[in-house]
């Protein structure tokens, strides 16, 4: 049986100005009807160029240079533009990266998700918009009927992100191109969209390419599994067997980024050294060949080809991999010592954040108040980094724009180094703005873009006022080479960095005025597996150089284990677990903890699919009117009468600093 599509040769060019840009080179891949190919890679690999010329959806300047697409028996390459109108959400739906800019934010969701239905199917608007409502529910959308007419800025992420599948799924299509669907959400969110993308699949009789950069997403759900680097594949095979036996030395250093490796000893972070090559040039040899620690002169004089191993595995390799790759699983560490006995230098007691909701246009009327931090409480010791873990909407961020300064409480205690910051005088205010910085979780919307970064890196040494400027422009050059960026950065845009690159510049921000403390708010959330590490092995020097102290905030539970001494759980606006990091992740108390340590996809295709557990079902309520007693009894398997009724409190379990707010907590972790 042929395949649904068969990609030969594609050769992607973008011109711009006297520059040609080689994104997609001599790609070659298949889509079986039915069929999961997973297509990772790094940052600027060419997997999102490849779907993008795939749909014929190019930049300005974009064309198919060569190659062949086939598709349901028909070449897309050398297809007119009116015949990819009738392919292009009717046999082919693409769910983009981002989908609160890929949204019409002036258009009606139901109305985008009807408009692909009436382009191509004779069809009244009730019709389509009967349509639009059937595929939102098929989706999961809560009250599909209510959210057909809402605008896409009213939708959380998760909500947005069932929108734009719904907008592929309209017309039924034999193939949905799913580009990074789950980048930056939650886990318990990102499970239920890969896990609806996976039934949809069934259910449709659909083909589905899963582009991203997560090993884990594709782990249990890829039939096969492309691995791109520089606008080539360099190596294909079944999942299991890639993951089991990788060949190539690239597959092979993004298995090693993984932090769950370096867990048991809490070791520097295997990263890859350098950066993809820019694709404007031709490139003599292997492409990977200057990253490579195996690389010879053979492999810097001539451009290995596709070599096969078995059936359905090639690799593009001088020197493989010749062992096979055994799954880590690490071994109980060390527990962090109890901290009980140490000054904090940050204090945080019953934090409290309401937020008015108001109603009516002009007087604005107070109706009531949304709970974003009810009672918060947690100590973090100088030197150390709390990681705070929790689901979208539950308070992580807004704790710690309250410890920033950025909102002021409403009400509870902060104290930093003894000093109160939830009600400072102006001149305590300007003091402690030296002490504690905040890294923002998008590194590009809190730069200004017209800045060049010597200009962002100034800014607030002038605001200090305390360094003339040729101190200025010494600390610049400094705090520049301690985050590995050049010097002359110093005369570039924002823009012209890579996502990993402004990160450090985020950072270098933040330590530019040598603070004692550092709020991350998601550092990391966006970033491939490779310039994670890198970013994270840089956090970790920092600290260890300048004794720095953390609040890393993030949902990625996989991440925290490894940063952090110790994890405080979210959920609601609440703190439902505190504890020594390994400790609450390897025995977690609160049921919530463990929906969410069962949704964090595993990078073991075999541990992966043989997982029963739900993770975290239903949706998360209003904290404009959160549940009474326990906020999480909503979507407890455990909930009993007690939980509406009573809030429950935080008790001791399991080892010394490991607590738990549960009425029932879970079994074999109380303490005696």
């Amino acid at each position: 049986m042929s395949a649904l599509l068969e990609v030969t040769g594609l050769r992607t060019h973008i011109r711009h100005r006297a520059r040609v840009a080689r994104p997609v080179d001599s790609v070659s891949l298949s889509v079986d009807e039915e069929e999961l190919l997973g297509v990772v890679g790094e940052s600027g690999c060419g997997k999102t160029m490849t779907a993008l010329s795939l749909m014929r959806l190019l930049p300005e300047g974009g064309t198919i240079a060569g190659g062949r697409i086939s598709f349901a028996g028909r070449d897309l390459a050398g297809a007119s533009e009116a015949e990819m109108r009738r392919v292009r959400g009717n046999e082919i739906g693409m769910v983009f990266q981002d989908p609160l800019n890929s949204l019409n934010p002036t258009m009606r969701v139901g109305d985008q998700i009807a408009e692909a239905v009436l382009l191509h199917r004779n069809v009244t608007r009730a019709a389509a918009r009967a349509r639009a409502i059937e595929v939102l529910s098929m989706v999961g959308m809560p009250r599909a009927a209510e959210r057909v007419d809402d605008y896409a800025h009213q939708l959380s992420g998760g909500m947005r992100q069932r929108v734009m599948i719904a907008m592929a799924l309209a017309c039924t299509p034999k193939l949905l191109i799913a580009d990074e669907p789950t980048t930056a959400l939650d886990v318990t969110v990102q499970k239920q969209i890969l896990d609806l993308i996976d039934d949809l699949r069934h259910e449709l009789r659909m083909a589905v390419i899963l582009v991203t950069h997560d090993l884990g997403v594709i782990a249990g759900r890829a039939d096969r599994t492309a691995v791109m680097y520089a606008g080539q594949v360099v190596e294909t095979a079944e999942t299991e067997q890639l993951f089991r036996s990788p060949r190539h030395r690239y597959t092979q250093a993004l298995f090693a980024a993984l932090p769950e490796h370096a867990i048991a000893t809490r070791a520097r972070l295997s990263s890859i050294p350098g950066r993809p090559p820019e694709l404007a040039e031709p490139i003599d040899g292997c492409r990977f060949a200057p990253r490579c620690r195996f690389a010879t002169d053979e492999c810097r004089a001539s451009a290995p080809e596709l070599t096969p191993d078995g059936p359905g595995h090639s690799y593009a390799c001088f020197h493989p991999v010749t062992e096979e790759r055994v799954a880590v699983e690490p071994s109980e560490t060390r527990r962090a010592e109890a901290m009980a006995d140490v000054e904090p230098l940050l204090r945080v007691s019953g934090l409290v954040k309401d937020f008015p909701v108001t109603a009516g246009a002009i007087l604005r009327r107070r109706v009531g108040a949304l709970s974003a931090i009810a009672g918060v409480s947690f100590d973090v010791p100088a030197g150390r980094t709390f990681g705070l873990v929790g689901e979208s909407g539950c308070g992580k961020s807004t704790t710690g724009r309250v410890i920033v300064g950025l909102e002021r409480a409403t009400g509870g205690a902060v104290t930093f180094a003894g000093q109160d910051l939830v009600r400072p005088g102006r001149k305590e205010r300007r003091a402690l703005s030296r002490e504690i910085q905040l890294v923002f979780q998008d590194p590009f919307a809190s730069m200004d873009p017209r800045m060049r970064v010597g200009s962002i890196l100034a800014e607030p040494l002038a605001i200090q006022g305390t360094l003339s400027r040729p101190q200025r422009l010494a600390r610049i050059a400094g705090i520049l080479d301690e985050v590995g960026l050049p010097a002359t950065a110093v005369h570039r845009y924002p823009h012209e960095f890579s996502g990993g690159q402004r990160q450090r510049l985020c950072l270098a921000r933040a330590l530019i005025v040598e603070p004692r403390m550092i709020v991350a708010d998601e550092p990391v959330s966006a970033l491939d597996v490779s310039v994670q590490a890198q970013v994270l092995n840089m956090m970790k020097d920092l600290q260890d150089r300048r004794g720095l102290t953390y609040l890393f905030i993030s949902h990625d539970l996989s991440v925290v284990r490894y940063v952090a001494d110790t994890i405080g759980v979210m959920y609601l606006g609440k703190l439902v677990e505190t504890g020594p990091a390994e400790d609450v992740y390897r025995h977690p108390a609160h049921p919530y903890t463990r929906g969410l340590i069962d949704a964090v996809p595993i990078a073991d295709p075999a541990a992966e699919r043989g997982r029963a557990t739900p993770g975290v079902s239903g949706e998360l309520p209003s904290a404009i009117t959160p549940p009474s007693g326990c906020r999480f009894r909503t979507r407890c398997a455990l909930a009993q009468e007690v939980c509406a009724r009573v809030e429950p409190e935080r008790r001791v379990v399991g080892v010394a600093g490991h607590e738990v707010a549960c009425h029932f907590p879970l079994e074999g972790v109380l303490a005696g």
